[in-house]
């Protein structure tokens, strides 16, 4: 699987680069028909709590996956984006059919 990572009007993380990585390594053991990954971390200024936005699209057999959320913490909108799009990934398992 290959992991584009993209930091919008902001520094660039080595941290949350190995921290997304890691994270995603963990999703593609379990599914590992996952092609490829595009993160992109943004800063929305103007909120009071929840302002650290992730957004997440795989690429796998049959249309994208997609997913974002907002939250306090980069770490925090990782975790809610993967979880979301985990259950996106399992309804996907469930349509192939085996011989």
């Amino acid at each position: 699987m290959t992991i584009n990572i993209q930091y919008v009007h902001m520094l660039t993380s080595e941290a949350m680069n190995a921290y997304v990585t890691e994270k995603l390594n963990k999703l593609n053991q379990k599914y590992d028909w996952i092609i490829n990954a595009e993160v992109h971390f943004e800063i929305e200024h103007n909120a009071k709590e929840n302002g650290k936005i992730c957004k997440i699209e795989l690429s796998a057999p049959g249309p994208r996956l997609f997913a974002t959320s907002s939250e306090n913490t980069f770490e925090n909108a990782v975790k809610k984006t993967l979880k979301d799009l985990e259950v996106q990934l399992k309804k996907r398992k469930q349509t192939f059919v085996k011989h």
